[in-house]
C-alpha cells in the first residue's frame, strides 16, 4: 500500500505447526510487544494475540523495507524470553503482510481458523488482546482500527450465518467429550476441580452451570481463586486443601497455562483407590503432566483430542462466513488505501490556495475592494474548485488501487511538493507522556 504504513503479522498456529511447538513459542512472550517497541526497531506498535492454540503478534511498520528487521527483531526477543533458538523460531512463525494480515486476523475472530469451528470463544480474545494493547501503550491508530474492524466482522458472521449458532467452543467440545468418556452422564453429581482464573475458566465456569453443575472448586496458583469463586461461584481452594479436592474430583480441567504443573506423580499419590478421573488440559503450555493419561482409572483429554473430536460445520455456513469475511477484509484494505491519498490531496490543495491568495491579494492591490474585484476572486476560486475536482477523484481512485505512491511520485514530480503522510502516534512516543507512565506504574 504505497504511501501508508505497512501491517505485518507473525503467526504460529495449530493450521501450521504441532500445539507443542505453538506453546514453547507462546511461553514466556507475552511482553514481547513492549520490549519491540522500547528496542531500536522500526516496529511502531505491535499487539500480541495469544490463545490455547496460536501465538500471534501482529505490527506497524512505516514502509515494505523495514518488514525483514521488524521480523527478526520479533524472533531475537521470542528467542530471548523462550530460551529457544532463533531457527526455530523462525521456522514456525509465518510472516503476512498487507491484505494478508487484514484477512487473517478477519479469519481467525470470526472463528474460522480454529480447532472447533465457529468457536465463540475467540471473539472475546481478540477484544481482549486489543484491550491489552490500549492499556499497555503499545497499539497505534492503525492495529486499533483493525482489531476492532475484525471484532465487528465477527459479530457479522454471528449473526449472518447459522455458523457456530450451537455454541460449540474449545470447551464445550471437551466437555462432550467428558460426558461421553463417564459411567454417569448428569454433570450435577460430579465433583469438580478447575485450575486457573482466566478467561477460560470464566468459559468453562458459565458451561458448567448450563450443564447443572454444581459442585465445583477452583485452584489458583496465584492466589486469586476466592475472588474469582466470589462472582462466579463455586469454592476457593488453596495449597491447604487442593489435595482433599482431587481425592474426591471426578473431573479436573486445566485452564491456567502456570507454572504449577500437575503431575502424573500427584495424582498417583493421592488416596483414590479405584474412583474414575476425568483430566481436561486446556491449556496450550500443558496444566496437567501429558503421564496423567497412562494412570489406571484415568482418562485425558487435551487441545489435540478435541481438535480430533471438532465436529465439522455446514458447507454451507462456511461459505456464506468466508464470503462475509472476504468482503470485509478487502473493504478495510480499501479504506487503508484510501488514507493514503488524503495527505496527497490535502498538500495539494494547500498548494493551490496558496497560489489562489496571492493572486487576489494583487487584484485587491490593484482594483481595492470593487465589485469588479469580487467577481474576478469569486471566478478564480470557483476555478479553483474545478480543477482540483479530477485531481481529487483520482488521488481516491490510485489509492484504492494500491497506487498512492504513484500520485504522490507525481505531486512531487510537478509541483516539488513533499508529501508527508500522518503516522499514528506510536507507543514509542507515548512512552513519554507523563499520563501513561502513571497510568501503567499503578497498574
Amino acid at each position: 500500500m504505497g504511501g501508508t504504513v505497512v501491517l505485518l503479522s507473525l503467526v504460529a498456529s495449530h493450521s501450521d505447526i504441532d500445539l507443542e511447538t505453538v506453546a514453547k513459542i507462546s511461553a514466556d512472550a507475552s511482553q514481547v510487544a513492549s520490549v519491540v517497541l522500547a528496542s531500536a526497531s522500526p516496529i511502531a506498535g505491535a499487539i500480541t494475540l495469544a490463545t490455547c492454540n496460536r501465538y500471534e503478534i501482529y505490527c506497524e511498520v512505516p514502509q515494505f523495507e523495514d518488514v525483514p528487521a521488524a521480523r527478526s527483531e520479533v524472533i531475537t526477543h521470542i528467542s530471548a524470553s523462550t530460551g529457544l533458538p532463533e531457527t526455530t523460531i523462525s521456522t514456525a512463525l509465518v510472516s503476512k503482510t498487507e491484505t494478508d494480515v487484514i484477512e487473517h486476523l478477519f479469519t481467525v475472530g470470526a472463528g474460522l481458523d480454529s480447532a472447533v469451528i465457529g468457536e465463540r470463544e475467540i471473539a472475546g480474545q481478540v477484544r481482549r488482546a486489543l484491550n491489552e494493547a490500549q492499556a499497555a501503550g503499545t497499539a497505534t491508530g492503525s492495529l486499533v482500527r483493525l482489531f476492532q474492524s475484525a471484532s465487528r466482522t465477527a459479530k457479522d458472521v454471528g449473526s449472518r450465518t447459522s455458523l457456530g449458532s450451537r455454541g460449540l467452543s474449545v470447551v464445550s467440545v471437551a466437555l462432550d467429550l467428558a460426558t461421553d468418556l463417564s459411567s454417569e452422564a448428569d454433570w450435577d453429581t460430579k465433583k469438580i476441580v478447575i485450575f486457573g482464573t482466566g478467561a477460560y475458566a470464566g468459559a468453562t465456569m458459565s458451561l458448567l452451570r448450563e450443564r447443572a453443575a454444581h459442585n465445583v472448586s477452583v485452584f489458583s496458583s496465584s492466589g486469586r481463586a476466592e475472588a474469582f469463586v466470589a462472582s462466579r461461584g463455586g469454592s476457593p481452594l488453596d495449597e491447604a486443601t487442593l489435595e482433599t479436592a482431587l481425592e474426591s474430583a471426578d473431573v479436573i480441567i486445566g485452564c491456567s497455562g502456570s507454572d504449577h504443573r500437575l503431575m502424573a506423580a500427584d495424582i498417583a499419590a493421592l488416596d483414590r483407590g479405584a474412583r474414575p478421573l476425568i483430566a481436561i488440559d486446556l491449556a496450550l503450555t500443558n496444566d496437567f503432566d501429558p503421564e496423567i493419561g497412562t494412570l489406571e482409572s484415568v482418562e485425558l483429554i487435551n487441545l489435540e483430542s478435541v481438535r480430533m473430536a471438532a465436529p465439522e460445520e455446514q458447507s454451507q455456513s462456511l461459505r456464506e462466513a468466508r464470503s462475509i469475511v472476504l468482503d470485509a477484509a478487502q473493504s478495510f484494505a480499501a479504506e487503508q488505501r484510501e488514507r493514503a491519498a488524503d495527505a496527497a490531496i490535502v498538500a495539494l490543495r494547500r498548494h493551490t490556495q496558496a497560489v489562489l491568495e496571492a493572486e487576489v491579494q494583487k487584484v485587491r492591490a490593484q482594483h481595492g475592494c470593487t465589485a469588479a474585484a469580487e467577481e474576478v476572486e469569486f471566478a478564480m476560486r470557483r476555478m479553483m474548485r474545478q480543477l482540483l475536482h479530477v485531481p481529487t477523484v483520482r488521488a481516491r481512485e490510485l489509492a484504492a488501487d494500491g497506487r498512492a505512491g504513484d500520485y504522490i511520485e507525481a505531486l512531487q514530480t510537478l509541483y516539488g511538493l513533499e508529501v508527508e503522510v500522518p503516522v499514528a502516534p506510536s507507543a514509542k512516543r507515548q512512552e513519554s507522556c507523563p499520563a501513561t507512565v502513571a497510568a501503567r506504574q499503578a497498574g
